[in-house]
């Protein structure tokens, strides 16, 4: 077997194992999630799963940073709406529909669940996911608002401000309603889009030109 080959191997032997710690994860937490079950649900020997994590710890970081990278669609989505034609209303209800659709999700929430229940076990953790996820996704949106802004479409002194404002109003109510009452399924598609719909038109009687 070349080396490219047993390269190849192992990084698919890896990303098995974090595929299968995730579900264990997000169960159980951090101190109930066992190591036998996830190498059981990998399909690997437990020697293999210490052979490519060298604890829980490990494994547990590596499966949250991975997690934060799959905030890349995301954050083309936010960039693309906000550049879309020139009916601001229009492209931020586009957006927001699909932001509260990608963040509403039952995996989603109980990953946030899982980070912000072991922030004090793991700060530095905690603040990498935030930094490298959804804080890039509120950089991209600020810029997309002064872009917005530039082209006559809000009226802005703040980019960040306004950005807080439009993230606060659209995730407040059902983010927090699922952190308090856990799953994810208090909303319908409609409740979710009627909530998309009056964030938007509440931030554009403040922001609107």
């Amino acid at each position: 077997m070349t080396a490219d080959m047993e390269e190849g191997r192992s990084a698919r032997k890896r990303r098995q194992i974090i595929e299968a710690a995730r579900p264990v994860f997000l169960r159980n937490g951090y101190v109930g999630a066992s190591m036998d079950e996830v190498a059981s649900l990998a399909a690997v020997s437990k020697q293999t799963v210490y052979k490519h994590f060298t604890d829980k710890e490990q494994l547990f970081t590596h499966l949250v940073l991975d997690t934060a990278g799959e905030i890349d669609g995301l954050t083309r989505l936010v960039a693309a709406a906000l550049d879309d034609g020139d009916d601001a209303a229009a492209s931020l209800r586009t957006l927001a529909r699909a932001f509260l659709d990608a963040l509403m999700q039952p995996e989603v929430l109980r990953l946030r669940r899982l980070v912000i229940a072991e922030a004090d076990r793991f700060p530095d953790l905690g603040r990498a996911w935030y930094e490298q996820g959804f804080e890039r996704v509120l950089s991209t949106l600020r810029a997309g608002f002064g872009r917005l802004a530039e082209r006559g479409l809000l009226r802005l002194d703040d980019a960040g401000l306004a950005t807080d404002h439009f993230v606060g109003m659209l995730l407040w109510i059902p983010v927090n309603k699922a952190m308090f009452c856990g799953g994810g399924d208090h909303y319908g598609p409609g409740d979710l889009d009627r909530l998309a719909d009056a964030a938007v038109a509440a931030f554009l009687r403040a922001y609107g030109p």
